[in-house]
């Protein structure tokens, strides 16, 4: 796909927006919007309705006073950002009216419409919008709770354990020691994330441990982009990076904390001098104790709304939702949120919701200038799909050559930061 097509998708956090905007709403009705979650979806539903549907009252619960992405927390590791670059207030969220609850959700009453808060204040509502994001399945991984993070870090979730937890790990490894992740089976918060973290991890070895090795051990025989990845393992990182999908004994089925040994499927024990974890997940509680979730532990959405196949009036974002084939992606959580809102707009005012058109980008740092992505338009009906012939994924090393190969990969990684300063500025701006 050429690369002014990928600029083009990468603004789509606003394009998105405008897609629906005009279709909706012809008469204003009032209507109370209540938001669980401040992160990608949550936080950009917030944003979109003041701007688009001000006529709304808008409150945002959510327990922290600030955020911290996910998407460019690998960029720590490397040492190319520090943690403050990457979290962000919501003080212009409140300036442009919406109410903030900093407050922890324990419970949903779907009966009553109401939210319980941590201090037993009941929040009512019309609509509301759950996009809370993920928990992570202690006891998955035999020998992996959460006492076991703190040597073996998952640095998944922003705000159970920051990535700098890992970055200090990392920092601290003995020259020529061995670093090794452990890689969860699908579906998982940001498919791409476990490698471009991989990638994020050699490149600072590179330059401070050069001798040192990188294990990754995957419980899939497969990953999002990984041809891309790979070529870029193998031109940058020569000999650093060893990766073993299941069909290799790559499942980890338990891990011992006090040896820093990972054991797989068939019984191998491969030790690390830093261990990363990342365990299987589900959304997170709140969403489960309220009905919305399946036996899976992830929540089905009505594909033409994102509105809860299991619960009315309430609608799912985000990683917490069942959405594929769009990925668990901040991109997809905040183009979700927009149409979502537009829906709730819809049915308060009486009206058929908007067509459902989404969007997603996914960006990845493979190393220093060195870019890739892969790029969906999806559709919901009855069921969601991709838009045949949308979107596409960067070019493979063997069609670009030279001086355009590396042209095009430091392009991939300056619209990797545009896309990153364009929606959190959407978001929290």
């Amino acid at each position: 796909m050429p690369i002014s097509r990928r600029r083009l998708i990468a603004a789509a956090p606003l394009a998105a927006g405008l897609a629906v905007a005009p279709s909706v709403v012809r008469a204003q009705a009032p209507g109370r919007v209540v938001i669980i979650g401040g992160g990608f979806g949550g936080a950009s539903a917030a944003r979109f309705a003041r701007d688009r549907f001000p006529h709304l009252d808008v409150t945002l619960i959510e327990q922290s006073r600030s955020f911290t992405t996910c998407p460019y927390g690998n960029l720590v590791l490397a040492g190319r950002r520090d943690i403050g670059s990457i979290t962000f207030g919501y003080e212009r969220l409140a300036a442009r009216g919406v109410r903030l609850v900093h407050q922890r959700a324990v419970a949903i009453d779907p009966q009553r419409k109401q939210v319980r808060l941590a201090d037993g204040v009941d929040v009512p509502y019309d609509r509301l919008v759950v996009s809370p994001g993920i928990d992570l399945r202690w006891g998955a991984i035999e020998g992996y709770d959460e006492a076991a993070s703190a040597r073996m870090p998952h640095c998944w979730v922003p705000g159970l354990q920051p990535v700098t937890a890992l970055a200090e790990q990392l920092r601290a490894m003995p020259q020529g020691g061995t670093f090794v992740m452990a890689i969860p089976d699908n579906p998982f918060r940001c498919p791409p994330g476990p490698y471009e973290r991989i990638s994020m991890v050699a490149e600072y070895l590179k330059r401070h441990n050069p001798r040192a090795k990188i294990i990754a051990l995957d419980a899939k025989n497969g990953f999002s982009k990984q041809p891309l990845f790979q070529d870029a393992w193998a031109e940058l990182y020569p000999g650093m990076i060893e990766w073993r999908g299941a069909s290799n004994d790559g499942r980890v089925i338990a891990v011992n904390p006090a040896t820093m040994e990972c054991v797989t499927e068939f019984g191998d024990r491969v030790k690390g001098d830093v261990v990363n974890v990342i365990p299987p997940q589900m959304a997170a509680r709140i969403a489960r104790d309220a009905g919305l979730a399946a036996q899976s532990g992830w929540c089905p959405i009505k594909p033409a709304t994102f509105e809860s196949a299991q619960v009315p009036d309430i609608w799912v974002l985000g990683d917490a939702s069942i959405a594929a084939p769009m990925p668990k992606s901040g991109f997809a959580a905040n183009t979700q949120a927009k149409h979502a809102i537009a829906c709730i707009a819809a049915s308060l005012a009486g009206q058929a919701p908007p067509p459902a058109v989404y969007f997603n980008t996914c960006y990845s740092h493979v190393g220093e200038d060195y870019g890739i992505s892969i790029v969906g338009v999806y559709r919901g009906g009855t069921q969601l799909t991709e838009v045949e012939g949308s979107g596409g994924i960067s070019p493979r090393n063997s069609a670009l050559e030279g001086e355009r190969r590396a042209e095009h990969r430091r392009l991939e990684a300056l619209y990797a930061d545009g896309w990153y300063d364009a929606i959190t500025g959407e978001m929290f701006g």
